[in-house]
């Protein structure tokens, strides 16, 4: 199974500041070629939120995001 460590560097969604990670892939998604694009979620070590990271295995950043929550806000209620 192929494995790479990718080291990145972006700024955070958030509090645009610089932020720098290393991650380790594997699996049979690098054997895609020139397509490929991975996603990881990284919380920013300055403010805490959390971005959402797709990027090439080659190091490359195609996009950074805020990470959204798969569980729903609580809303206070109306009565």
């Amino acid at each position: 199974m192929p494995e790479v460590q990718v080291s990145l560097d972006f700024a955070c969604c958030t509090c645009e500041r610089p932020v720098s990670v290393t991650v380790k892939c594997t699996g049979s998604g690098l054997l895609g070629g020139l397509r490929t694009v991975a996603a990881v979620n990284i919380p920013c070590p300055n403010c805490g939120s959390v971005n959402q990271l797709y990027f090439e295995p080659c190091g490359i950043v195609r996009k950074v995001a805020p990470c959204r929550s798969s569980r729903p806000a609580l809303e206070p209620s109306l009565n």
